[in-house]
C-alpha cells in the first residue's frame, strides 16, 4: 500500500483546475469516469476549503464524499459544521448549499463521487467567510 505524506493511499494529483473556487491550495486526481460516474481524489492543504456551492440536477445528481485522510469540515447552509475524519461518509443531495475542506492544522483528503443524473451541474457561490471558518476547531 502506498501511503503519502498527507495520509491517504491515492495520489494527490495536480493543482486543482477549479482553484478559483477554493481558498487555499487543493489538488485533484481523476480516478475514473466509468459510465458517467466521476470519481476523483481531492486533497486540501491545511486551511484550504472550497466555496459554498450547490449540485444541481434533474432525476438524480448530487455528490458523495468518502473521507480517506486527515481532518476536515463539511457544512450545509444554516446548519453547524460537521468535523470529518478518515472513514466518514457524506451524502450531499441535489440543491443543498454547502462547503467542505481541511481543518486549519491538517491536510484533508476525500474521494468525491458525482452521482449521475439528468442535466447535472455545479453552481459555485461565495467563499466561506474567514470569520466563520476561523471559529472552527
Amino acid at each position: 500500500m502506498k501511503e503519502l505524506e498527507y495520509g491517504t493511499i491515492f495520489d494527490k494529483g495536480i493543482p486543482n483546475p477549479m482553484g478559483e473556487y477554493f481558498t487555499g491550495q487543493s489538488y485533484l486526481a481523476l480516478l475514473t469516469q466509468l459510465e458517467g460516474v466521476g470519481v476523483a481524489n481531492v486533497t486540501f492543504e491545511p486551511g484550504c476549503r472550497n466555496n459554498w456551492h450547490v449540485h444541481r440536477g434533474d432525476k438524480g445528481g448530487g455528490q458523495i464524499l468518502l473521507v480517506t485522510g486527515g481532518r476536515g469540515w463539511y457544512q450545509e447552509w444554516g446548519k453547524e459544521a460537521r468535523e470529518l475524519h478518515a472513514g466518514d461518509v457524506v451524502a450531499i443531495p441535489v440543491g443543498v448549499k454547502h462547503w467542505h475542506g481541511a481543518a486549519k492544522d491538517s491536510w484533508f483528503a476525500h474521494i468525491a463521487i458525482e452521482v449521475p443524473g439528468e442535466n447535472t451541474s455545479n453552481e459555485w457561490l461565495e467563499p466561506v467567510e474567514d470569520a466563520d471558518y476561523t471559529k472552527l476547531r
